[in-house]
């Protein structure tokens, strides 16, 4: 057997004979510093949400993918509003009268017909007053306020003539995988 306490002395000596302290603290910082910074990477963040585990939300459980003119629709997971399908409009269209919001909220829906995934951009159509048919709630994967890109609650007319709330969207984006 070999004595743990010399090897290790042996090497703590050569680590202080080939670096200074300021060498060290330097580097000792450099990755406290560092080290907050790595959960923020997207690798991170993908790789954390990774797939649903276990059985499908409520609303997946649910979903059905004949009527777009119902709330259980596939698409309408994380919508929140009146449907432009009640509207005059379309799943992905604006009723006449309204314009699509340049900016948009996210969400990923379970297709049932195939089990797949999709990324859904939900857009509100402004500049006429609210539809009032066929409002919808949908929670799936909503995120906080202040995480905006995944949070329905808000009214999403930014960048149209006028702030006045219409009806809202689901446009296909891609899959999700």
């Amino acid at each position: 057997m070999f004595d743990f306490d010399k090897i290790s002395e042996k090497a703590t000596r050569r680590l202080a004979g080939h670096t200074s302290r300021r060498s060290f603290i330097s580097k000792l910082g450099a990755v406290l510093v560092a080290a907050p910074v790595f959960p923020l990477l997207p690798v991170h963040r993908a790789r954390a949400q990774g797939k649903p585990q276990g059985k499908p939300s409520e609303f997946a459980a649910l979903a059905q993918t004949k009527d777009p003119a119902l709330c259980n629709y596939w698409r309408y997971c994380a919508i929140d509003g009146f449907l432009c399908t009640c509207c005059g409009g379309g799943v992905h269209s604006c009723p006449a009268g309204s314009t699509a919001s340049p900016t948009s909220w996210v969400g990923t829906c379970l297709n049932p017909e195939n089990g797949k995934s999709y990324l859904l951009a939900y857009r509100d159509c402004c500049g006429a007053g609210g539809c009032g048919q066929c409002f919808c709630t949908g929670t799936d994967r909503e995120t906080p306020v202040y995480r905006p890109q995944g949070n329905n609650d808000i009214i999403w007319c930014f960048g149209t003539s006028s702030m006045e709330y219409h009806c809202s969207t689901a446009a296909l984006v891609g899959p999700a995988e």
